[in-house]
């Protein structure tokens, strides 16, 4: 299982690991949530979680009451996954099965949020196509948050090379379309106690 096959790639890692058992884990994404809230966003604002697999991203925003939430995520197994955890709530969320370089939305959304998608692409056509998705993606005036692996961090993870950035370096990566707001850097603790330097940068739409 290598790059090359990232659907075969990241359904095994779901198929064969338990949420807790993949580093990324969080039990309550309280950061995320907290930056979904601060952007004061009303409820109705269409949201897209990139890479969300089965995070608890969207149980939270379904909680606070967000109303047009869509998950997109490369493994279908991740996402069944958390449609069974949510059951009936599962309904009023969008699933969409795709690579986030290759996905065109029907519509641009108010806020695309990305945790730990995009340090995973790691050629210069890879991220051209990523920012492509994201600018057509993303309604003018809305935003997007995107968080990675920080120079500090991890150069890998589930076994796949991984890009690492400095605030500066991902909100030059961003800047042609994307006004920054905020840049700063965060450890997050896995499972396993390991601490994990991340960048996180909030940006809005030109």
């Amino acid at each position: 299982m290598t790059a090359n096959n990232p659907e075969n790639h990241w359904n095994t890692v779901f198929q064969t690991k338990r949420p807790d058992e993949v580093s990324w884990y969080e039990a309550y994404p309280g950061r995320s949530v907290d930056t979904v809230e601060g952007f004061g966003l009303p409820r109705t604002a269409r949201i897209i979680d990139i890479g969300g697999g089965d995070s608890r991203l969207v149980d939270a925003l379904l909680v606070l009451g967000y109303e047009h939430l869509t998950v997109l995520d490369i493994s279908a197994d991740a996402l069944d996954r958390a449609k069974t955890r949510l059951g009936t709530l599962a309904q009023r969320v969008q699933w969409v099965v795709s690579d986030v370089t290759t996905y065109q939305p029907d519509e641009p959304f108010d806020l695309w949020h990305d945790r730990a998608a995009f340090h995973f692409l790691t050629t210069d056509d890879a991220v051209a196509r990523y920012l492509a998705a994201a600018e057509s993606g993303v309604r003018a005036g809305g935003y997007l948050t995107v968080g990675t692996f920080s120079d500090n961090g991890p150069t890998q993870c589930s076994g796949l090379p991984v890009q690492q950035y400095s605030p500066d370096q991902l909100a030059g990566r961003f800047g042609r379309q994307f006004a920054k707001i905020h840049c700063n850097e965060a450890d997050h603790q896995t499972p396993t106690g390991a601490v994990q330097r991340f960048t996180f940068c909030q940006f809005r739409r030109h």
